[in-house]
């Protein structure tokens, strides 16, 4: 039933790729952005932050319309070249870690979104939503793939495999060590098969890229109602995904932070807590949960582990059954007075890849009060979440593989 198509990417040159290729804007530090505006010229950050050579910080309609002119830009240099025919992208990642990811890079339905045919696990931000929404309708362009993931299927995993034995029309690896490479398929009686055997599938998820994939629905919302000659085949229709299978995906999971205890003292605190929680104090040694609804906090210079008690918390589902859920049905509404996940900003939220030691370092900078940490979500309870139309809380999981902006762009 989903409806993967192929495109027209526009790409770097292969003798670019390399240099044009970032990571998300927001993972760099400062020192590294500057680092990479001021000595590489033909860097996708040029594009994301327009400013830059004007050594102002440009915001809001302002910015997009520039980031759309530097794109141009790109383009008029032949930096950026649009393949004449429409295409699957076959794209595989080994890491420094030696884990090996390969999928398709292709189009998806903005329908298939609408009819649940695109399943979401994890609820998400409005702001983020409609911010990025208004950014692609300027831009017009989109040069980061959602992450979906499907079940493993041995017809597909045979096109990848023998396609991947050919040579790669891009490999490079990155400052990270993640070496990356992209194949494209044109021929049409390969592009048949693929897209024939997604069809055949019931459902696809969502892995990472809610927003993204919301804001490219709101988008083509917005273009349909004002194109009185929508036909279904425009762009706007469809979203750039990157298609792994199940097996391939690796879950981490999202720690909490709170900038203060909703007026309550550290002991008033620890007491509320001990209604549905075993508190042990495991005082200075960095702590990690290793179960299920067991959790890890750190308060004051130390670390504790919260061991839920099961006899004062009923699961009625498996939203219930869920760690990000329970930390917030347990602590961060009742006790922290957090009601809006999606908008309130006391909370932040840092990915579990980053070592303990940065969430430690943020508490203990006054920035936070205190942090709380978790296991990952596995991929079986991320569907049932999703199969059962319910919504994990924002920023549950933090999933890879995490691909480069600008080495496919797609227009619309």
């Amino acid at each position: 039933m989903p409806k993967i198509i192929p495109f027209k990417a526009v790409r770097p040159t292969r003798d670019k790729v390399s240099l044009v290729a970032s990571r998300s804007y927001q993972t760099y530090t400062q020192a590294e952005r500057e680092a990479r505006l001021d000595y590489n010229p033909f860097s996708f950050l040029h594009i994301v932050n327009p400013g830059y050579k004007y050594a102002h910080e440009i915001t809001g309609e302002e910015r997009y319309t520039l980031v759309k002119n530097r794109y141009l830009e790109f383009k008029e240099d032949h930096i950026f070249v649009q393949d004449k025919k429409p295409s699957y992208y076959i794209y595989k990642i080994v890491d420094r870690e030696k884990q090996v990811f390969h999928g398709i890079v292709a189009a998806a339905s903005a329908e298939d979104y609408e009819k649940d045919i695109i399943k979401k696990h994890e609820d998400t931000l409005e702001n983020r939503e409609t911010v990025f929404k208004d950014y692609l309708k300027t831009v017009g362009f989109n040069a980061e793939p959602v992450l979906l993931t499907y079940p493993d299927n041995t017809i597909i995993a045979s096109i990848l495999k023998n396609t991947e034995k050919e040579r790669a029309e891009f490999e490079f690896t990155t400052t990270y060590r993640d070496t990356h490479y992209l194949w494209k398929i044109q021929d049409e009686a390969t592009i048949k098969t693929i897209a024939e055997e997604f069809n055949k599938m019931k459902t696809i998820y969502i892995a990472d890229g809610h927003h993204r994939s919301s804001s490219s629905y709101l988008l083509c919302k917005d273009l349909k109602k004002n194109n009185p000659k929508h036909n279904g085949t425009e762009p706007y229709n469809f979203f750039m995904s990157f298609l792994i299978p199940e097996s391939e995906l690796r879950i981490h999971e999202f720690n909490r932070l709170i900038k203060d205890l909703n007026g309550l003292s550290k002991e008033a605190f620890l007491i509320k807590l001990d209604t549905v929680f075993r508190i042990e104090n495991r005082g200075e040694i960095p702590y990690k949960p290793s179960k299920k609804h067991h959790f890890s906090m750190y308060l004051d210079g130390e670390f504790y582990s919260l061991y839920l008690r099961k006899t004062r918390y009923t699961f009625k589902n498996a939203l219930d059954a869920l760690d990000a859920q329970l930390l917030y049905t347990t602590i961060l509404q009742p006790i922290l007075g957090i009601n809006d996940l999606r908008n309130d900003n006391r909370i932040k939220y840092l990915n579990g890849k980053k070592d303990i030691i940065n969430l430690k370092s943020m508490i203990d900078s006054g920035e936070y009060a205190v942090g709380f940490g978790m296991v990952p979500v596995n991929i079986n309870e991320m569907k049932k979440i999703a199969d059962d139309g319910l919504k994990m809380p924002p920023k549950s999981t933090y999933i890879e593989p995490k691909l480069r902006s600008g080495v496919t762009i797609y227009e619309f």
